[in-house]
């Protein structure tokens, strides 16, 4: 599937490199267009093959666009990418709040797929929920989930306001575990330990932790049961953050990063 890529920045070249690690595509499938010089000069440096500083005619030759720009930056590049598109392209989109029917009256295109990855899809350990709009054929919709596996895992949602519940949840997700890792590493270094015994400690902890959750899948709660011990120093833990309402302060976190997907959208 020959793929054009609008935007060279850490997300549309690891969607890029992924797609090349996994055999899906080779690099004279790839185009990328990257108006920034000095990231011009990062992809050239990386023999990247195809790249180009502005849309023209080789964007009609693209089987697949994937616009991996910031939001901001969508007036300007619509009106100086629609001359190029064609009604038979398919639009992938992983723009944060860029609604498709936007994405569709500004290109003048029906094939529209809208996709939220997050972070640890730049090494292959990614989150992305999708969706589509009907014009887009079960093939097509196939073929870009098999594209977005290369970067991790996916999940197709029939409505597209899904995708806002996907960003506060996934998309601003490794924030929170980087958020009480820190909270965890400031807390150690209270304790006694050195900064550099505090680091191994959480990091440790939290990558045992998943890695065992890999293995047996057992529910988060029975995890907790398992660790926990009547009387220990884990049920002291646990019961303390019971008492401050935790889940619920987590959950309000949650809440406020959906409304603030749904503003951004509007």
């Amino acid at each position: 599937m020959k793929t054009l890529i609008v935007g060279g920045g850490n997300m549309g070249t690891s969607f890029a490199q992924s797609f090349l690690d996994a055999h899906i595509l080779r690099q004279s499938d790839i185009a990328i267009l990257e108006r920034n010089e000095k990231r011009q000069a990062i992809l050239k440096m990386k023999e990247w093959q195809n790249i180009f500083d502005s849309p023209g005619d080789y964007v009609k030759n693209a089987e697949l666009i994937i616009i991996a720009v910031k939001p901001q930056d969508t007036n300007a590049l619509f009106d100086s990418l629609r001359p190029y598109v064609l009604h038979k392209h398919v639009i992938l989109s992983i723009m944060a709040g860029v609604k498709m029917d936007t994405i569709c009256d500004k290109l003048n295109v029906g094939k529209v797929i809208r996709a939220m990855p997050n972070l640890p899809s730049q090494i292959g350990m990614g989150m992305t929920g999708f969706t589509a709009k009907d014009e887009v054929t079960r093939l097509e919709l196939t073929s870009v989930q098999n594209l977005l596996n290369t970067t991790g895992k996916s999940i197709y949602f029939p409505e597209e306001k899904m995708l806002d519940a996907v960003t506060a949840v996934s998309g601003s997700g490794p924030a929170y575990v980087y958020f009480f890792m820190n909270a965890m590493m400031k807390q150690a270094i209270k304790m006694g330990f050195t900064e550099a015994q505090a680091d191994l400690l959480v990091w440790q902890t939290f990558n045992g932790a998943v890695q065992l959750q890999n293995q047996n899948h057992l529910s988060y709660e029975e995890w907790i049961g398992r660790v926990s011990s009547k009387g220990g120093t884990t049920e002291a833990a646990i019961n303390s953050f019971k008492a401050k309402d935790l889940d619920k302060l987590i959950g309000n976190g949650l809440k406020a990063a959906l409304n603030r997907a749904i503003e951004l959208g509007d």
